[in-house]
């Protein structure tokens, strides 16, 4: 019987959050310190031939750096080191660094920034994603020539006798999918503080601190370095790989004057610079049987990655890993290629290429079912995976819940919606509302055997009858903080309020892997539930107690009230077997899934789209705690609706952020949420902390393809673009017309 795992505890960073005591880097502010800020180029690729000073400015107090001025390797290190810190007589693409400027205040060192000049020669720049690979304009050179490709990725799946094509209905599409900005509520921050070794301290917002170390480590050639994490507002992907470029950016300053600087990015610079998910371009062929049946699956992406590898090739490896949906097929290809233009470098982003690839997937399967005359719901039902099924790579699928959360939502979802009143000053003759909904699963944690690559840790320290769990993942707003306690105190059999976690600084907590692919509960929660069952074995054997002795009495037959410490380290058990060179074998340890159902209005005079209902039914294994998981999803949805129909990144001629401002840039508000049904689903995966599976991702997938499909059902207009603006709305009502 479960006492603590399935109760919707409190926040355990509720309080401080909503009493302000939580510190965030901009609230901490020690003696002497600069405040730093970033030059940046306004072309998209050019040799930078002078930077100088402005002579009408006055320079006093002012500490000026550029590339030849850094503290070491030029170079941010992640899984290839082509991004230069600063650039280093040329620019690759619009806002990338060139110098830094360090003054007492915030409004100085933007005023010293601007009136540093630098003077370019322009180079023909490479923009568009589709013609970039093998363009006489060279960013990037891999498999031995210069073609601009990032990474490619192949997948195959032959069938084991030859496909009767007799019949067989052939179908095509193309999908498109832009630019996403993370938005998240805080923007990016960094405070470095030089220490008395010589080495420096990082306080910032981040997602990954073992990240930024091991970068600073690359950059200054010692290890004198500790990285905290402040309280964090939010990172979605974006407080992933970016946050060493800002460490990094501060450290510089901070060795160059012996002061602490610390950097905040105004939200206009965060939005330009930052960033963003990877625009794509999905191809699918398919064929069918006149009923629908999958019978060959041929696909092919292309994501731009910007003019810097980041994380490319793994959001790349991801979207192709989902390009085939959740279905059953006989043969399946699927290929993808990342290429590199001179537009910001794209990075992490909730979901990691996986809604760009299930974008193209669900509006295929709609194509299908318009040609073919068949309710879409139907062909999903009819193509679905089940236990025993081969994905893509060969897996054998279990634990599927493809049915269940299938059936939930439409169940859900039956009861017919209040009409809407009209708008003010219209009739609302011209709204029309339909229904849509979309099927997905999400690969839960690193591909293959990335997790026993990784090897991440936690330790588990025991102080009289209290633990602190020891973990380098950070709580970004996802409540892994909560969570990773109530699974220590279940474990143990001891109330939360005994159980705290230690703060994210590398200097104290073990390297748990970073906080991304849906793994901080799944993973390393399992790896905090393993702990606790090392330190009752270590009180265990201490005490000579038995097996049935709780924890309280094991604690009452301690001698000693000294400290008593474990570690526990990710383990592989052998279960998966991946051969990441052919993309064949477990691909991940176990798949969510999900299904969404969106009731919308549509104005045909205008192209407004307006949110009614949401309703989503997730497997997520075992919800630890039950108002978390559906915070996570709702809030993950709302986002995703945000992709479907209002977040376009508008770019100028250099392929800069022109809509830089939340009044441009727009995102739902509290305004915009439908009514949300969230019904959660428990099929237990195995390997996770009583049974849980991640979450955090698989919101962001589905809904951007049922509100195209919600579109169309109401007003027969086709739209395979996202953002589905209403611009788009009303060219695509027109084309039907």
């Amino acid at each position: 019987m479960l006492r603590v795992i399935g109760q919707n505890l409190p926040r355990a960073d509720g309080v401080a959050k909503v009493t302000g005591s939580a510190r965030y880097v901009d609230d901490i502010r020690p003696e002497g310190c600069l405040y730093g800020a970033t030059v940046r180029s306004a072309r998209a690729h050019a040799r930078v031939t002078a930077v100088t000073r402005d002579p009408q400015f006055d320079w006093s107090g002012v500490t000026l750096l550029t590339a030849a001025d850094l503290p070491g390797i030029n170079v941010i290190h992640l899984m290839t080191n082509d991004q230069p810190a600063l650039a280093d007589g040329l620019v690759r693409h619009a806002t990338e660094a060139i110098a830094l400027v360090a003054a007492d205040s915030r409004d100085r060192a933007l005023a010293a920034a601007r009136h540093v000049r630098v003077t370019y020669e322009d180079l023909p720049p490479v923009f568009d994603l589709e013609t970039a690979e093998g363009s006489d304009t060279v960013i990037y050179s891999s498999e031995g020539e210069a073609n601009n490709v990032f990474s490619r990725v192949e997948v195959h799946r032959e069938p084991e006798a030859p496909i009767d094509k007799r019949g067989l209905r052939v179908i095509e599409g193309t999908y498109r999918v832009g630019l996403q900005e993370q938005l998240y509520i805080e923007p990016q921050g960094m405070l470095a503080v030089p220490r008395e070794d010589g080495g420096i301290t990082i306080i910032g917002s981040m997602q990954c601190p073992f990240y930024i170390f091991k970068a600073l480590q690359h950059m200054l050639g010692h290890d004198r370095i500790n990285v905290v994490q402040a309280a964090t507002g939010g990172g979605f992907g974006g407080k992933e790989e970016y946050p060493s470029m800002l460490a990094a950016h501060a450290t510089a300053l901070a060795l160059r004057t012996g002061k602490p600087v610390k950097m905040v990015y105004r939200r206009d610079e965060d939005l330009r610079a930052t960033t963003k998910r990877h625009p794509a371009v999905v191809r699918l062929r398919s064929a069918v049987t006149p009923e629908g049946i999958l019978r060959r699956w041929d696909a092919h992406v292309i994501v731009d990655g910007g003019a810097y590898n980041t994380l490319t090739p793994v959001v790349l490896s991801r979207a192709v890993l989902h390009l085939s949906g959740p279905y059953r097929c006989d043969e399946v290809h699927l290929r993808g290629v990342a290429v590199a233009t001179h537009t910001p470098p794209n990075g992490a982003f909730r979901g990691f290429g996986a809604p760009q690839a299930f974008f193209g997937v669900e509006r295929h399967m709609d194509r299908i079912a318009r040609e073919l005359g068949l309710d879409p719901a139907e062909v999903r039902r009819r193509n679905l995976v089940t236990d025993g099924d081969l994905s893509c790579t060969g897996q054998v699928l279990a634990g599927t819940a493809g049915f269940p959360v299938l059936a939930a939502p439409l169940q859900a979802a039956r009861p017919e919606i209040p009409p809407a009143s009209p708008p003010p000053g219209g009739s609302g003759a011209g709204w029309k509302r339909g229904r849509g909904m979309a099927l997905v699963f999400h690969g839960c944690g690193f591909t293959g055997n990335g997790e026993a690559w990784l090897k991440g840790r936690v330790g588990m320290v025991l102080r009289g009858d209290r633990v602190r769990v020891l973990s380098g993942s950070t709580d970004i707003g996802q409540a892994s903080e909560t969570t990773f306690i109530q699974i220590a105190a279940e474990e143990l059999g001891i109330d939360p309020s005994r159980v705290t976690l230690d703060e994210r600084d590398t200097d104290r907590v073990p390297d748990s892997g970073p906080t991304v692919a849906s793994r901080t509960c799944m993973v390393v929660g399992g790896c905090v539930q393993k702990a606790a069952r090392m330190l009752r074995d270590a009180v265990s054997a201490e005490t000579g107690g038995g097996a049935d002795a709780t924890f309280d009495d094991l604690l009452a037959a301690r001698t000693s009230d000294a400290e008593l410490a474990v570690e526990y380290q990710y383990t592989d058990d052998g279960s998966l077997t991946w051969d990441g060179d052919n993309y064949r074998g477990d691909a991940y340890p176990t798949y969510g899934w999900s299904c969404a159902v969106v009731d919308l209005d549509v104005d045909t005079d205008t192209g407004e789209v307006l949110y009614r209902r949401f309703v989503s039914a997730t497997d997520v294994g075992k919800a630890i705690n039950p108002a978390v998981v559906a915070g996570q999803i709702e809030g993950g949805s709302i986002q995703a609706l945000g992709y479907a129909t209002a977040e376009e990144v508008v770019l100028d001629d250099q392929r800069c952020m022109r809509n830089d401002r939340m009044t441009n840039y727009i995102i739902p508000t509290a305004a915009d949420a439908p009514e949300m049904v969230t019904v959660l689903v428990e099929v237990p995966y195995v390997g996770g902390p009583f049974g849980a599976k991640g979450v955090g991702e698989i919101p962001m997938d589905g809904p951007a393809a049922a509100v195209a499909q919600a579109i169309e059902q109401a007003t027969g207009a086709v739209l395979d673009q996202l953002p589905m603006t209403p611009e788009r709305v009303l060219a695509a009502l027109e084309g039907r017309a």
